[in-house]
């Protein structure tokens, strides 16, 4: 029997995917342990040997794909926990760090209270170098090498780890920069090098050295992480390499997570549209939103026709990141985030959160404030002595009385108004959050379905959907650990990227376009050939960075397998013109038009993972397990609603609401109004009927 294991630690809890070679998946859940990831997996292991009725050793050694998703990058990244950094740069180019392009972030420019960003890099270890190059290649001042020396002894004295090395013009010729990089490995042999030209090999000095330094300053983290993890596995039975996964929306090996570990930044979301694509695709949809409730946040991205947005040259926690990452939209809304009054005397939710530890008041382990987890337990939506299948007992009197004492009566309502008015509140800001990833990108959200992921999601997501006009919404049995089914289904995945400035008018050389992309595509099929990954499962898809002469930003305009030749050229140039529409509402069809990047993305794919069927049921009334009083609306009254037992639910079986049905691992809330029907794949389809 193979195996593939998913391991997803987020901030809350763990989860744990196993697939077996005859389609049967199984999803554990542990609370995360951030001081020392090893324990939680080691807990969730635990738990598999205990169901399999196998020792842990064994099924490890049949384990094909071990696949891990982190938050350590970004738990060093927001709470400012990397390591000493030194950076060398083109001299007069130290403070491009702090400069940040002259502007404030998007919605913050005109704010005068908004805080600078804490900046990664001392002033004192911004190490400027005597050398330049001008923007058609040619050297106008040679590389000052005892510069770069004076530079390292520096570093030496004050203790630095990583290094960073960024010259201005690298992008038009790199040797300047990439032997600044070769002296310091010499003489600094312990620590981290980030390299911009091999981070992010694209214009736009800013972009690539911040990039740069925000590789150097997680990487060794990163290491250490991976070194513990691998070390973990193998010593438990494990014979294959752990793969880690990447923000990009595909898998990594250690070595290229570890050098390119500004990749691991924001990777956990990332999984799930992968898994959306695997659930959607049998139902013949190819456009959905993934909305990932969790305890500390919600993460929403969109998926249009087949294709998951991706970004780049993005501001993340204030840094700013070149390299493509998966399009996530993050809140602080989840199940611990925590309902207050503000001074107006209004009632807010988050973005504060009580995440694992304490938790919400209900949990039982020290948390005293109410969180959305108490407000769906003094709904009545949630089972009132436990969750997890009966592992975690809750509270729900506690839940009442923090709500009760907290927000009801300083505001002069009852407990189930207030409770409800978190509901309503957590559930606005979600929708919020929705528009902006679709409306404001010049999608029509009722164009998708909506996927919940999440342990918490499936209690609001058919209120979202109403409120925001989708109709079909789909939620898996596996809902609450999809982040880590989508990592065992991704493939490796490798982004090789170049600046190639052309113009697409009569001069235009596409053949020389052609020859650099086959040039990065040897280069990423070289690095899969060495993981192990046979040719004739290696992939590419193509895109290209396009602006209209003039511009200022580029388009990213995907051209899949498109071989660049004079035959091509409209085709690309109609692709632009498409996408600067639905981005921009408009196009210039007579305007020239230039290439400013080309990207390839390598695949190494991975076999399709088939599942087991779920048998046909036809008596849903039998798996009603009781009823209870839940609350549907702003005048808080109680009504008698069932709750179903997912498990004893079968294919095709019906459920009108209002309902709930209560899995294991998530609990969904269907409103009057909304159908579940369980397919056959064993997930939820719930479809709206009015």
């Amino acid at each position: 029997m193979n195996y593939r294991l998913g391991v997803d630690a987020g901030g809350t809890f763990t989860d744990f995917v196993l697939a077996d070679g005859s389609g049967n998946v199984h999803l554990f859940k542990t609370t995360s342990t951030p001081e020392d990831g090893t324990r939680a997996i080691a807990e969730g292991l635990a738990q598999i040997a205990q169901k399999l009725g196998l020792p842990i050793a064994d099924i490890l050694g049949q384990t094909e794909l071990c696949v891990n998703g982190t938050t350590v990058g970004l738990n060093a990244l927001i709470q400012h926990q990397g390591v000493k950094t030194g950076l060398i740069c083109t001299a007069g180019h130290e403070d491009s760090l702090e400069i940040r392009l002259g502007h404030k972030e998007e919605g913050y420019r005109y704010d005068d209270a908004y805080p600078p960003a804490q900046i990664l890099v001392e002033r004192h270890l911004r190490v400027p170098v005597r050398e330049r190059v001008l923007s058609d290649g040619t050297v106008h001042t040679p590389l000052d090498e005892q510069d770069v020396r004076n530079a390292c002894e520096s570093f030496r004295r004050e203790g630095v780890q990583a290094v960073a090395v960024s010259f201005l013009w690298s992008v038009a010729n790199d040797e300047h920069e990439r032997r600044a990089a070769q002296i310091v490995r010499e003489l600094l042999p312990e620590a981290y090098v980030s390299v911009g030209i091999e981070v992010f090999p694209q214009m736009r000095e800013y972009t690539r050295t911040s990039t740069a330094v925000l590789n150097a300053y997680l990487g060794p983290v990163l290491g250490a992480y991976a070194t513990r993890i691998d070390k973990f596995f193998q010593d438990s039975g494990l014979r294959v390499p752990v793969r880690y996964f990447q923000s990009n929306g595909g898998m990594a090996s250690r070595a290229v997570m570890v050098a390119r570990a500004v990749n691991a930044i924001n990777s956990g979301p990332a999984s799930a549209p992968m898994a959306g694509r695997h659930i959607a695709q049998p139902l013949g949809l190819a456009n959905f939103i993934t909305v990932d409730m969790g305890g500390t946040s919600f993460d929403i991205t969109l998926t249009h026709q087949g294709q998951t947005q991706v970004t780049k040259d993005n501001d993340f926690l204030r840094y700013r990141i070149g390299t493509p990452m998966i399009q996530v939209e993050s809140l602080g809304a989840g199940g611990g985030s925590i309902g207050w009054i503000d001074s107006m005397g209004l009632l807010n939710v988050g973005p504060q959160s009580a995440g694992a530890s304490p938790g919400p008041a209900c949990y039982m382990r020290g948390g005293t404030r109410p969180t959305v987890t108490d407000a769906n337990v003094a709904l009545g939506y949630l089972n009132p002595q436990a969750l997890l299948g009966g592992r975690l007992a809750i509270d729900a009197a506690a839940s009442r009385q923090a709500i009760a004492t907290q927000l009801a009566g300083p505001l002069g309502i009852t407990p189930e108004k207030a409770a409800y008015g978190i509901f309503s509140i957590v559930n606005n800001n979600m929708v919020n959050g929705i528009r902006r990833v679709s409306i404001e990108r010049g999608y029509d959200p009722r164009d998708f379905a909506l996927i919940g992921a999440g342990g918490a999601t499936a209690l609001h997501i058919t209120a979202l959907a109403r409120e925001i006009g989708i109709r079909t919404v789909l939620v898996p049995k596996l809902a609450s650990g999809l982040c880590a089914f989508g990592q065992i289904l991704s493939d490796v995945k490798y982004d090789y990227m170049a600046s190639a400035p052309m113009r697409l008018d009569e001069r235009a050389d596409i053949a020389l376009l052609e020859q650099r992309f086959a040039a990065l595509e040897r280069q990423g099929a070289a690095v899969l050939h060495q993981e192990g990954i046979a040719r004739e499962r290696i992939a590419f898809r193509r895109s290209l960075d396009m602006r209209y002469v003039g511009q200022v930003h580029e388009c990213p305009v995907d051209i899949g397998t498109l071989a660049l030749g004079a035959a091509s050229l409209a085709a690309i140039k109609t692709a632009f013109h498409q996408m600067h529409r639905q981005l921009f509402t408009y196009d210039e069809p007579d305007s020239l038009i230039e290439i400013v990047n080309i990207e390839t993305t390598v695949l190494g794919k991975t076999e399709p993972l088939r599942l087991a069927q779920w048998p046909r049921g036809g008596q849903p009334s039998a798996a009603i397990r009781t009823h209870r009083p839940m609350v549907f609306g702003a005048d808080a009254a109680a009504l008698q609603t069932p709750v179903y037992d997912g498990t004893r639910l079968g294919a095709d079986d019906l459920i009108d609401g209002p309902a709930v049905i209560e899995e294991p691992t998530t609990t969904i809330v269907l409103q009057s109004g909304w159908q579940a029907r369980l397919d056959a794949s064993g997930c939820y389809v719930l479809s709206a009927q009015q």
